[in-house]
């Protein structure tokens, strides 16, 4: 989806919890990469007046150092981001974000009920402090979680976006009741155009092209777009168990 369409997905999922619903907003996000790029769109939506001010808690020891390094290195970043970084330091206040590293300040979060948007670690919900956030609120009808990366089959996320009715976490079997919204545009993933442009550039085909990333279905159509666009024709998609003879 465009930038602005997928603006619109998010502020609208973020409001409908936090200024009607009275719930918390639960983010599952990679501490590397993931939550910078959430809290920079968060950060520019309120700075334009889409969303109002929100306590943001990053529960994640990583994303808190990925974080701390990316801002030693502003001068590697594009002139926007700087520019919203001056106006952060400048209105503390308007999007404050509190950094999560201890186990015990962890567990206290689970004590807010209403008001929070918590980014939490892993991103696809089956490691790390998020599925304490999970077991905390996916039974409260009044909460969204809000799922902004590519969740693998087998995987929690994927379950929750699939529209599972419960879900099983620490044991414990949890009824899904709060809104699961699914922000595809934020996906840090080259979409197959994407990955198609870049192959084009190639002055030969390669003598062996094998697709090796991505779900079974996933991966034979991208083959296939391959054979038919750039009209390659050794593209394949290794098997499980498969061997194959590279000369």
């Amino acid at each position: 989806k465009s930038l602005e369409a997928t603006e619109d997905e998010l502020v609208e999922s973020i409001e409908s919890t936090l200024r009607r619903k009275h719930g918390n907003v639960i983010m599952p996000a990679f501490s590397v990469g993931r939550t910078q790029e959430v809290l920079f769109v968060l950060a520019d939506l309120v700075r334009r007046g889409r969303l109002k001010r929100m306590e943001i808690y990053v529960d994640s020891p990583m994303s808190m150092a990925a974080t701390e390094i990316t801002l030693r290195h502003v001068e590697l970043l594009d002139e926007h981001t700087r520019e919203l970084l001056e106006w952060q330091r400048a209105h503390p206040d308007a999007m404050p974000v509190r950094f999560v590293q201890d186990v015990e300040e962890s567990i206290a979060l689970n004590n807010i009920r209403s008001g929070a948007v918590i980014i939490s670690a892993s991103g696809m919900c089956d490691a790390g402090r998020i599925k304490y956030h999970l077991l905390n609120n996916l039974g409260r009808r009044e909460c969204s979680v809000i799922i902004t990366g590519f969740q693998a089959a087998g995987t929690l996320g994927r379950r929750l976006v699939e529209g599972a009715r419960s879900v099983t976490i620490f044991g414990q079997s949890v009824p899904v009741r709060a809104d699961i919204h699914t922000i595809g545009g934020l996906s840090a993933h080259v979409d197959q155009e994407g990955l198609l442009d870049w192959l084009g550039h190639f002055r030969h085909p390669p003598r062996h092209t094998f697709v090796v990333h991505g779900e079974a279905e996933t991966a034979e159509a991208f083959a296939d777009a391959i054979r038919k666009r750039l009209r390659w024709n050794n593209v394949s998609v290794p098997q499980y168990g498969g061997s194959i003879e590279v000369k």
